[in-house]
């Protein structure tokens, strides 16, 4: 009878055992979950590098160009939000004072500054992306 008792008290305890190690975590298993992540992330970041490696010496100014050509309208979009814009209010003032323009005609409106730089501040990081193809040698100085 005793013997009885040991083995159901061994398989509560063993039942006990794997429980308490289903529930907790030991730091050795969360290491090694955390580098499979970090290889799965290096493994996207890797694909999308050679993607990106590809669109760069493509001949065609579709798949190669469309970064600068993002760029190009940001660029544009400054220029005219912080150069153009304010000289066109004077001259639209100006000129209104002069009456060449009706006083009823509005200026041109103004860009959302907001939805700007957000165009911008990703432009500068994808910037940085093409500087770091420059430096691997994968430019695209002749776009066709």
């Amino acid at each position: 009878m005793s013997g009885l008792i040991s083995l159901d008290i061994g398989s509560i305890v063993t039942g006990i055992g794997k429980l308490a190690d289903d529930l907790f975590t030991s730091d050795e298993e969360r290491l090694k979950v955390a580098l499979q992540e970090k290889a799965m992330d290096m493994e996207l970041i890797k694909g999308q590098h050679n993607i990106n490696t590809q669109e760069a010496q493509h001949k065609s100014v579709f798949v190669a160009g469309w970064r600068p050509g993002i760029g190009w309208v940001g660029a544009l979009a400054l220029a005219y939000q912080f150069i153009l814009y304010p000289l066109l209010t004077w001259f639209w003032s100006f000129a209104q004072a002069q009456e060449w323009i009706p006083m009823e005609l509005q200026p041109p409106p103004v860009l959302e500054a907001q939805s700007l730089m957000v165009v911008v501040t990703s432009m500068l990081g994808v910037a940085g992306l093409r500087s770091f193809d420059k430096i691997k040698e994968t430019q695209t100085d002749k776009i066709r």
